[in-house]
């Protein structure tokens, strides 16, 4: 399963189960800021990758997060 794909599955998880794609948008899919803090959390607790709000919430979309992640993750 590639990056984008789990991160697609996480807000999947938190968005009542539905189908997630990998350029569907947070917001549109019924996302709240109460489930961007959890599935921040969970980036956190899954990948070992701070995300801050603004930057979930910019980025919008799994493929896009998965994008923060990979380069949470090339940071020393």
């Amino acid at each position: 399963m590639s990056l984008v794909q789990e991160v697609a599955a996480l807000w999947g998880e938190h968005l009542d189960g539905r189908e997630v794609g990998p350029d569907d948008g947070f917001f549109a899919l019924g996302g709240n800021s109460l489930i961007g803090i959890k599935i921040i959390d969970r980036v956190s607790q899954d990948f070992g990758v701070e995300l801050s709000v603004r930057a979930f919430y910019l980025a919008q979309t799994p493929a896009r997060v998965a994008e923060l992640i990979e380069q949470g993750r090339a940071r020393p």
